[in-house]
C-alpha cells in the first residue's frame, strides 16, 4: 500500500510538474507576442513618420512631382522584390534573424535619409527599403508560437499596432519637423530603429518553432519562381490568394490617389488631411483591437472571408454615390473593417495551407500585394482619375468584389485539407 501511495504521489507530482511547465511555456509565448507587436508598432511609427517627411525633404532639395513619383515607384520596386526574399530568409534563417535583419535595414534607411543633402543620395536611401519588413517580420514570428486556432486573432491585434503607427507616426513627424527642422525625424527615426534592433536581438529567441519544422535545404535560393509555384498548388492557397490580390486593388488605387483627391475632391487643406488619416488610424485600431479577434473566434474563416468581400462591394457602392468628406467619413467605417478582416483573414488561412517550414515565405507573398498595388497603382488610378473621376474607384470596387463573392459562393475553396502546425 505505502508503494501504491508513493507512486501515486509521484505520479502527482509529474502532472503538477507538467502542468507549471505548461503555464510557464505558454506565459513565455505570449511575452514573444507582445514584443512583436512593440516592435511592429515602433517600425510603423518610424515608417509614418518617414512618409509624412519626404514630400517636404524632396521640394527642400529640389526634386519636382515627377521626380518624387519615380521616388515612390522605386520604394515600392524594392518592396516588392524583397518581400518574398525576406520570407525566404526568416524561413531558413528564423524569425528573430529576419526581425534584426528588418529593423537594421530601418537604421541604415533612417541614417541615410539623415545624409541626404542632394538628390542621389536621396535615391540611395532607398536601397535598405528591401529588407525593412516589420509587419511579416512580427507575422512570422506570431505564427511560429500560436496554433492554427490562435492565429487569427493574435494577427489581428497587429492591425491595432497599424493604428498606432499611424496616428503617433504622423504626429510626432509632423511637430518635429515644424519645430526643429526637416531632418530632425530622421534622427529619431535612427535611434528607434536601433533601440528595435537591440529588443528584437534580446527579447526575441532564438528558435521560435521546433526544429523539426525547419525543412529548407541550405542550398535553396531565396528568390525562386519555381518554389512561388510550389506554394501555390498547395490545397487553397491560389483561390485564397486571387481573392487578397484583387478584394483590395480597387481601393489600393484610390487610396494611392487620396493625397490629390483630398485636395480635388473634397477640398481639404493638409491639416484637415492629417486628421483624416487619424481617424483611420483610430477605427483601424477599434476594428482590429475590439472587432476581427472576436469575430475569428466565433465565425469561421471562410464566413468571414465571404463577409469582408461583400463589405468591400457595399464599400464600392457608396464611394460611387459619396459627394463629400463627411460621406466619406462614413464609408471609412465599413471600409476598415473590409480591409483589416479580409487581411488577417487570408493571411491566417494562408499561412494554415503550407507547410511550417514555408510560413516565412507565404508571408513575404502576402507583403508584396501592397508594394505590387503601389507600383502600378500610380499609372492606372491616374488614368481613372483623370478620365472618369473619383465614381470609377467606387464602381470597379464593387463590380471587382461582387464577382469575387460569387466566386466564393460558387468555388469548393478546400479549407479543411489545409496542414495545421
Amino acid at each position: 500500500v505505502s508503494t501504491m501511495n508513493a507512486k501515486t504521489s509521484s505520479a502527482g507530482e509529474e502532472e503538477a510538474s507538467g502542468m507549471s511547465s505548461e503555464t510557464l511555456g505558454e506565459a513565455k509565448r505570449q511575452q514573444v507576442i507582445r514584443t512583436a507587436y512593440v516592435i511592429a508598432a515602433l517600425d510603423l511609427t518610424f515608417l509614418f513618420m518617414q512618409m509624412g517627411l519626404m514630400p517636404y525633404l524632396a521640394k527642400s532639395l529640389g526634386l519636382d512631382s515627377v521626380g518624387f513619383g519615380y521616388l515612390q515607384t522605386i520604394f515600392g520596386v524594392l518592396q516588392l522584390v524583397g518581400g518574398y526574399i525576406f520570407g525566404r530568409f526568416a524561413d531558413r534563417f528564423g524569425a528573430r534573424a529576419a526581425l534584426i535583419l528588418s529593423c537594421a535595414s530601418g537604421s541604415i534607411f533612417f541614417l541615410l535619409m539623415s545624409l541626404s543633402t542632394n538628390i542621389p543620395l536621396l535615391f540611395l536611401s532607398r536601397l535598405p527599403g528591401v529588407f525593412m519588413h516589420g509587419i511579416p517580420g512580427a507575422q512570422k514570428v506570431i505564427t511560429d508560437v500560436t496554433t492554427p486556432s490562435q492565429r487569427a486573432g493574435a494577427l489581428g491585434k497587429l492591425g491595432f499596432c497599424f493604428g498606432v503607427g499611424i496616428i503617433s507616426g504622423s504626429a510626432v513627424g509632423g511637430v518635429l519637423s515644424t519645430k526643429f527642422g526637416v531632418y530632425v525625424p530622421t534622427y529619431v527615426g535612427l535611434v528607434g530603429s536601433l533601440i528595435n534592433t537591440l529588443i528584437a536581438v534580446v527579447c526575441i529567441p532564438s528558435q521560435t518553432k521546433p526544429k523539426s519544422d525547419h525543412h529548407m535545404t541550405e542550398h535553396s535560393d531565396l528568390f525562386s519562381i519555381r518554389e512561388i509555384l510550389r506554394l501555390m498548388k498547395f490545397p487553397g492557397v491560389k483561390e485564397v490568394f486571387i481573392v487578397k490580390v484583387f478584394a483590395g486593388f480597387p481601393i489600393g488605387l484610390f487610396m494611392i490617389m487620396f493625397s490629390i483627391i483630398s485636395m480635388d475632391f473634397f477640398g481639404l487643406e493638409a491639416v484637415e488631411s492629417g486628421y483624416l488619416m487619424s481617424y483611420f488610424g483610430v477605427l483601424q485600431m477599434v476594428v482590429q483591437g475590439l472587432v476581427v479577434g472576436k469575430l475569428a473566434s466565433r465565425c469561421s474563416e471562410m464566413t468571414l472571408l465571404r463577409l469582408s468581400v461583400f463589405v468591400f462591394a457595399g464599400v464600392g457602392l457608396g464611394m460611387a454615390l459619396m459627394r463629400t468628406v463627411w460621406h466619406y467619413c462614413i464609408i471609412a467605417a465599413p471600409l476598415v473593417f473590409a480591409f483589416s478582416m479580409l487581411a488577417t483573414i487570408t493571411d491566417s488561412i494562408l499561412t494554415k495551407a503550407v507547410p511550417s517550414s514555408d510560413t516565412g515565405a507565404m508571408l513575404g507573398i502576402c507583403a508584396s500585394v501592397q508594394p505590387l498595388t503601389r507600383t502600378v497603382g500610380p499609372t492606372i488610378g491616374g488614368v481613372l482619375y483623370k478620365q472618369f473621376g473619383v465614381s470609377s474607384f467606387g464602381y470597379l470596387q464593387l463590380m471587382v468584389n461582387l464577382g469575387l463573392f460569387v466566386y466564393l459562393l460558387k468555388s469548393k475553396i478546400p479549407l479543411e485539407d489545409m496542414k495545421s502546425q
